[in-house]
């Protein structure tokens, strides 16, 4: 038996690299879905709320019974709810009801108190983003918090250093392409940038709404896909560092997260959906014999009203 953890913080990371073995149709690359589902509250996003309070925590700026203030769609809020619950840290979010209200109920399950900024018919968009962020802005002012900033705050880059690091272990090195889901952009940035230090040839395919491609050169839209397309380009961005941008309609990526629990019994979010769509682009354009990975950002039970209310396929 393993030895027991000091508390649940010590299972992040770690989790599972695996084939899809039913959507890739034939003569195409092998896509490797990373199961980040497996983190303590269903979200990859655990891995990046520790890394941020563990180097506030580091360089004095959070002190014991301090506070945290934060905006989010709702899994890094429940991911730094989950942390500072252990630590015993205070928590503000700042959300929208453009949000799954799965995530908005985890998180004051979690002891976080929940300011909600209204949405424009149930989506994500630029003004909305915004209009989050200066929320945030004002109750770390008013407040003394900590503000986390995930739109800037480059210390949770050290945690996708080590999901690059699960990455390249379970491949073995031999990976051809990672794709994966732009919000904040970190995690495609410091994920990206860890491999590619390895030296082997990597193509980098980011992921975002078709409905407000940005990334692409296109207007800012709303959307439907929680957790990605601010609806701007996002101060974490590097488009050096991409070899292309792969815009994916809502409607698409609903339909892939369906496909991937009917045929493959895995039952993701609308992320994951998208991050799929565009995997088998690129498993198209670099055929068989290429190992593709992409990520499975969180849990579908984050959604299950979202999926619901999704028309029958």
């Amino acid at each position: 038996m393993p030895s027991a953890l000091a508390d649940i913080l010590g299972r992040i990371g770690g989790t599972t690299l695996m084939p899809l073995r039913r959507i890739v149709p034939p003569n195409c690359a092998r896509i490797l879905l990373k199961l980040e589902s497996e983190n303590p509250t269903g979200s990859m996003k655990d891995r990046m709320a520790l890394a941020m309070v563990a180097a506030a925590e580091a360089d004095g700026r959070l002190r014991p019974g301090g506070e945290v203030v934060e905006y989010t769609g709702g899994s890094t809020g429940v991911s730094l709810a989950q942390v500072c619950a252990v630590k015993g840290y205070r928590l503000k979010i700042v959300t929208s009801d453009a949000f799954a209200p799965e995530k908005l109920t985890h998180m004051r399950l979690l002891g976080a108190e929940l300011t909600v900024i209204p949405s424009e018919s149930g989506r994500m968009t630029e003004k909305l983003t915004r209009d989050m962020i200066k929320a945030a802005r004002v109750i770390a002012a008013e407040t003394g918090a900590v503000w986390t900033d995930q739109m800037r705050n480059t210390d949770q880059l050290a945690a996708y250093d080590r999901l690059a690091d699960e990455i390249w272990q379970q491949t073995e090195g031999s990976i051809d392409g990672f794709v994966q889901s732009v919000g904040t952009a970190a995690s495609l940035r410091g994920t990206g940038e860890a491999l590619r230090r390895r030296g082997r040839p990597l193509a980098l395919v980011a992921v975002e709404p078709a409905e407000s491609a940005v990334l692409s050169g296109g207007p800012s839209g709303a959307h439907k896909i929680d957790g990605v397309g601010a609806g701007y380009v996002v101060p974490l961005w590097r488009a050096d560092l991409v070899d292309a941008v792969e815009p994916v309609s809502t409607a698409d990526a609903m339909a892939m997260a369906l496909r991937l629990a009917r045929e493959e019994g895995l039952f993701a979010g609308t992320s994951t959906g998208g991050n799929v769509v565009a995997a088998l682009r690129l498993a198209e354009r670099l055929g068989p014999g290429a190992t593709i990975v992409t990520l499975m950002c969180d849990t579908g039970m984050k959604y299950l009203n979202s999926f619901a209310a999704a028309p029958p396929r």
